[in-house]
C-alpha cells in the first residue's frame, strides 16, 4: 500500500495533480478540499494517498489532510453504492467539518445538493455514517462556527479525542474542563486527555 507521496508538485488541476518523486511522476486524483491547500507547482508537497486497484487500472487518490482521507475511506468502505469517484465528489462539495456536521444533524438536503449525490444516496450516507461520525461531528461543526481562543481550542480538541474513545459529549466536556482546572491553562491536549482518562477509569 502506498501511504503517502512526498516530492515536487509538477502541475495541479482542481481534480488531479502530478507529483515527481525521485524522477517518477505520479498522477493523483484529489478532491477540491485538498486542491485549496496545495502549494504552487514547483514546490514540495506531501500527499496522503489511498490506492484503489481495479481490474483495468491502479488509481491513486490523494489528500492534504488525514481527516479528508479518513472520511474518504469511511465513505467507500461503509456506504453502499459509493465508490471512490462519488466519495471525491462528496469531499469536493463540502469540507470535512461541514460534512461531519451534516451527517450528525441528518441534513439530507445539504448532502443531496452535492454533484452526483441524489436524495437516496444522501439518506444512506446519514444512516450508515451517523454511528461512526455522530456526536463528535456535531460538536466539531458547532465549534467551527465559533472562533476559538487557544485554550478553548485545546479543550475542543481534547473533547473530540475523548468522544472518539467512546465518551459521551457532556461527559467528555466536563472531564476536560476538570482536567484543565487541575492542570492549568498551559496544559497540552495530550495531558488533558490523559488526565480525563485517569479520572474516568
Amino acid at each position: 500500500m502506498i501511504n503517502f507521496l512526498h516530492g515536487k508538485l509538477v502541475d495541479s488541476l482542481p481534480t488531479q495533480v502530478t507529483v515527481d518523486v525521485n524522477g517518477v511522476g505520479y498522477e493523483v486524483l484529489i478532491p477540491l478540499s485538498s486542491f485549496d491547500k496545495l502549494p504552487q507547482p514547483g514546490n514540495e508537497v506531501k500527499l496522503l494517498t489511498h490506492l484503489a486497484i481495479r481490474e483495468d487500472a491502479h488509481v491513486l487518490y490523494g489528500f492534504m489532510t488525514a481527516a479528508e482521507r479518513e472520511l474518504f475511506r469511511l465513505l467507500i468502505n461503509t456506504v453502499s453504492g459509493i465508490g471512490p469517484k462519488i466519495a471525491l465528489n462528496v469531499l469536493s462539495g463540502m469540507n470535512v467539518t461541514a460534512l461531519r456536521g451534516a451527517v450528525a444533524s441528518g441534513d439530507v438536503k445539504s448532502l443531496s445538493q452535492i454533484s452526483g449525490i441524489g436524495r437516496k444516496t444522501a439518506e444512506r450516507i446519514v444512516v450508515e455514517l451517523k454511528d461512526k461520525i455522530g456526536a463528535a461531528g456535531a460538536w466539531e461543526a458547532m465549534s467551527a462556527q465559533r472562533s476559538l481562543s487557544d485554550a478553548d481550542q485545546k479543550i475542543n480538541d481534547a473533547v473530540l479525542a475523548l468522544m472518539a474513545l467512546g465518551f459521551k459529549q457532556p461527559e467528555a466536556h466536563d472531564s476536560v474542563r476538570a482536567a484543565q482546572a487541575a492542570l492549568g491553562p498551559q496544559a497540552t491536549v495530550e495531558a488533558l486527555v490523559r488526565a480525563s482518562l485517569k479520572k474516568g477509569s
